[in-house]
C-alpha cells in the first residue's frame, strides 16, 4: 500500500511529531547535543526548520516553514520535562518509528499515535522488583569486582536491595522525591554500620559506595564534561551541577548516619582488606554485565549485546590499564567502546547508545567522587580532597578524550 509522503501532512501534525519525538528522547536519557542533532535531522526530513535548545529539565524548540515568508509560520514550544533516565528499549522504539515515518512506510499519524501509546507503557509490579534487584545485583557485582569479602559483598547486596525497594517508594513521591538520595544515603550507611558493629568487620565506606552505586552520578557528570565540550554550556553547566548535588545529598545522608552511631557510641568494626581470587572478579563482571541490562531496560535480544558491551569496556580498561596506567586504559576503553557504538549503529541502522552507554558505565567517576567526599569530611584534610579532586578529574579527561577521538575515527550516521 502506497504510502503519503510525511512532507505532505499538515504543518501542525508535522510539528507535532517532531515535538512529541523530542520528549521521547529527552524522557531516555540523550545527550544535548545527540538530542539537538537528532530533532534537527527529523525536522529537515519532515520540511521544517527548527532551531532547539536542551537543558537537563526542558527544550525550547522553534519551528518555522521555510516555504513561507519569514515570521509568518514561526512557532516556539516550551517543554519543562524531569531529568531523563536510560531506556534502551524505548529508546529503539522510538528511533525505529521515527524511521519508518521518515521513510514512507508508516503514515504521520499512526507514528505519533505509536510514540503516545509508547509513552503509556509502565512496567507492572514485577518489573519494578526486577528494577529493585538490579540494585542489589549492581552493588553484589561492583564489590565482586572490588575483591571484597564475602560478608562485603553479601552486605553490599542487602543494602542495595534496601536502596531499590526505597527507589520503588521515592519514584513517584513528591513529598519524598527530594531526599531521596539523602534518604538511600542513610539506609546505607546505617544498615553497615549495624552489620560491622554486630557480624563482622567490613570494609565500610567502600560498602557504602558499592550499595549507593547506582544513585552515583557517574555517567552524568561524564555527560555533562561532554557537553560543555560540545559547546552546549548552558545544558552542560546544569547537568553538571545536578550531579555535584545528588554527590553531595547521597555524602550528607551518609554522614548524618555515621554521626548517629559515633553519638548512641556505636563503633563499626572497619578493616581494609580484599582477599578474593581472580574468578570472582569475573563472577562480578558478569553479575554487573546482567544488571545493567535490567535497569537499562534492554530488549530481550539486546541482552547479550549490552552485556558483552559492558564486559569489554570493564576488561579494555583494566588490562591496558594494568598494562599502561589507568587513564590510558580508560582512554582505549571509552574509544573502542564509542567506534563500537558508532559501527553498529552504521550497521544495523539502530542506536549506537545500545552499545556506547552499557560500554562505558562501569568506568564513569561516580564512585570516586563519592569516595573523596566521604574521606574529605571525615579526616577533615584539604589534601585529601584535593587528591580525590584530581582523581575524579582525571577520570573525566580520559573518558571524554576517548569518546572525542572514538567519534573522531569512526563518525556517527546517526545521532543516538
Amino acid at each position: 500500500m502506497t504510502r503519503n509522503s510525511p512532507r505532505t501532512y499538515s504543518y501542525a501534525a508535522r510539528i507535532a511529531f517532531v515535538v512529541e519525538l523530542a520528549e521521547h528522547l529527552h524522557a531516555y536519557g540523550t545527550t544535548a547535543q545527540r538530542l539537538e542533532g537528532a530533532v534537527i535531522g527529523v525536522a529537515h526530513q519532515l520540511g521544517l526548520e527548527c532551531e532547539p535548545r536542551v537543558s537537563p529539565t526542558g527544550m525550547v524548540l522553534a519551528f518555522s516553514d521555510p516555504q513561507r515568508p519569514p515570521g509568518e509560520s514561526d512557532i516556539t514550544r516550551v517543554l519543562r520535562m524531569g531529568l531523563g533516565e536510560v531506556d534502551l528499549y524505548k529508546l529503539s522504539e522510538a528511533d525505529r518509528i521515527a524511521e519508518e515515518v521518515l521513510a514512507g512506510t508508516l503514515d504521520l499519524s499512526d507514528g505519533h499515535a505509536a510514540l503516545l501509546e509508547l509513552e503509556l507503557r509502565r512496567p507492572g509490579r514485577g518489573g519494578r522488583v526486577l528494577h529493585a534487584f538490579g540494585f542489589a545485583m549492581i552493588a553484589a557485582g561492583v564489590a565482586a569486582l572490588w575483591r571484597l569479602p564475602w560478608l562485603d559483598i553479601g552486605t553490599a547486596a542487602g543494602i542495595g536491595l534496601l536502596v531499590g525497594l526505597l527507589d520503588m517508594v521515592t519514584r513517584n513521591g513528591d513529598r519524598l522525591k527530594e531526599a531521596h538520595e539523602a534518604l538511600a544515603g542513610m539506609l546505607a550507611g546505617f544498615a553497615a554500620i549495624g552489620v560491622a558493629s554486630t557480624i563482622g568487620p567490613l570494609n565500610l565506606n567502600t560498602v557504602v559506595i558499592a550499595s549507593l552505586l547506582v544513585l552515583l552520578p557517574g555517567m552524568a557528570l561524564t555527560n555533562a564534561v561532554n557537553e560543555l565540550t560540545s559547546q552546549h554550556l548552558v545544558s552542560g553547566t546544569a547537568r553538571f551541577a545536578g550531579a555535584v548535588a545528588t554527590v553531595i545529598k547521597l555524602t550528607v545522608g551518609t554522614m548524618i548516619a555515621l554521626t548517629i552511631a559515633q553519638m548512641l557510641g556505636v563503633e563499626p568494626q572497619v578493616r581494609a582488606w580484599r582477599p578474593q581470587p581472580d574468578w570472582v572478579e569475573w563472577l562480578g563482571v558478569l553479575v554487573a554485565s546482567v544488571a545493567f541490562s535490567v535497569l537499562f531496560r534492554a530488549r530481550l535480544r539486546d541482552v547479550p549485546l549490552v552485556m558483552a558491551a559492558a564486559a569489554t569496556g570493564y576488561l579494555i580498561a583494566r588490562h591496558a590499564g594494568l598494562a599502561w596506567g589507568g587513564p590510558i586504559g580508560l582512554f582505549l576503553s571509552a574509544l573502542v567502546v564509542t567506534a563500537a557504538g558508532n559501527g553498529y549503529a552504521r550497521w544495523a541502522n539502530r542506536p549506537g547508545a545500545i552499545v556506547r552507554v552499557p560500554g562505558i558505565i562501569m568506568l564513569v567517576p561516580g564512585s570516586a567522587s563519592l569516595r573523596g567526599l566521604l574521606t574529605l569530611i571525615q579526616q577533615q584534610d584539604v589534601a585529601v580532597g584535593q587528591q580525590a579532586l584530581l582523581a575524579v578529574v582525571n577520570i573525566i579527561l580520559a573518558l571524554i578524550a576517548g569518546l572525542l577521538f572514538g567519534n573522531l575515527i569512526l563518525p556517527a550516521r546517526k545521532n543516538l
